[in-house]
């Protein structure tokens, strides 16, 4: 079982930033790859960075140049940073845990609230 543990959501102004944390409750250097997802008002859950134990990265095009995935394997904590914010970026935020390639479990956490607004 992997918990995970997010923080940092909030309301932030255009163009402002935040940084969201995921802690989980395992070595994260044991799982293959961590990542953050988000899901608007009305939309599916999108894929918005992961990150593999190796450091690969990958990021949706939306957000390539503005996010910022990365990971303390000391505190078993994957951030990501956002910067430029947009209106457009509101959504619950998850963290989720793919314990090995090609699992056919995800973990996740239970989310935190970023709201862009003026």
């Amino acid at each position: 079982q992997v918990q995970l543990v997010e923080s940092g959501g909030g309301l932030v102004q255009p163009g402002g930033s935040l940084q969201l944390s995921c802690a989980a409750s395992v070595s994260i250097f044991s799982i293959y790859a961590m990542g953050w997802y988000r899901q608007a008002p009305g939309k599916q859950r999108e894929l918005v960075a992961t990150i593999t134990r190796g450091g690969t990265t990958n990021y949706a095009d939306s957000v390539k140049g503005q996010f910022t995935i990365s990971r303390d394997n000391a505190k078993n904590t994957v951030y990501l940073q956002m910067n430029s914010l947009k209106p457009e970026d509101t959504a619950v935020y998850y963290c989720g845990a793919d314990p090995s390639p090609g699992s056919l479990r995800r973990y996740w956490g239970q989310g935190t609230q970023v709201t862009v607004s003026s």
